[in-house]
């Protein structure tokens, strides 16, 4: 797999883009990362047995709270943007709230500029080219806006610090706390509470990623009640306890990782 550092003047609102090839077959677990994603499959795309089905060839992932596995017949090779948790929807013009724990074609949006683009992408030389064609059109989109800014800065106090009150972050946004959780789930995609569970994850995630195994410690340091919460958060989130997800996989925080 190969991540790419978006341009400058998107790097506030893409986190990164990635490609991967492969003539193998796999299948991978996945969990709830935070982000939403555009995935743009040039060859055969993934198969999903949780939900019976194949992404589309252009698909919008959601915010989801639940793990999942992807699947590959070995005839693979797609491009993905991640975009931070509450930007996807300055460049779609779709509320993310309408594909909440879904992965939808991105033609069902029926936005005439983004399914040109995908049809470029598709019949681009190479991934390279796709991701600058993707670019390009990313700029002619970018506009600045007021709600996008206050809930991008009670994210950033929520990921220092996963316990913090909806209240506060709601005082960080400058918002009553009615109009912040309307505002945070409009732009993404989910509750404030909802989205904190996902951030206290991905920390755990994140702790253990970093060679820390004292489960107590973990629970403690990012707001959980006590170490049976963290156990059944981790098997909410990946169908596994921390300790049986380490025999299975590597722990990795995608949300607290900059892969680039």
């Amino acid at each position: 797999m190969k991540t790419i550092k978006p341009r400058e003047e998107l790097r506030e609102y893409v986190r990164y883009y990635w490609m991967l090839e492969s003539d193998e077959p796999f299948s991978v677990l996945t969990f709830p990362i935070g982000c939403p994603q555009l995935i743009f499959h040039r060859k055969t795309p993934l198969y999903i047995p949780e939900l019976t089905a194949y992404q589309d060839h252009f698909t919008i992932s959601g915010q989801v709270n639940f793990p999942a596995h992807l699947q590959s017949d070995g005839h693979l090779e797609m491009i993905v943007a991640v975009f931070y948790p509450h930007t996807i929807s300055l460049f779609i013009d779709t509320p993310p709230s309408e594909f909440y724990n879904l992965e939808i074609s991105g033609y069902d949006i029926e936005n005439k500029q983004l399914n040109e683009i995908a049809s470029i992408i598709f019949d681009c030389e190479s991934t390279d080219i796709g991701i600058r064609t993707l670019e390009e059109w990313l700029m002619t989109k970018i506009k600045r806006s007021l709600d996008i800014q206050r809930i991008g800065l009670s994210l950033d106090s929520l990921l220092i610090n996963p316990s913090t009150t909806i209240t506060t972050l709601a005082d960080k946004a400058c918002l009553c706390k009615k109009q912040y959780e309307r505002v945070f789930r409009e732009y993404v995609g989910m509750n404030p509470k909802e989205y904190a569970r996902i951030v206290r994850f991905q920390k755990a995630l994140w702790m253990l990623q970093c060679g820390n195994r004292n489960y107590a410690d973990i629970s403690a340091a990012i707001g959980y009640s006590d170490q049976s919460h963290l156990i059944r958060e981790f098997k909410s989130m990946t169908c596994h306890t921390p300790k049986s997800l380490l025999n299975i996989c590597q722990p990795y925080s995608d949300l607290f990782t900059n892969p680039v």
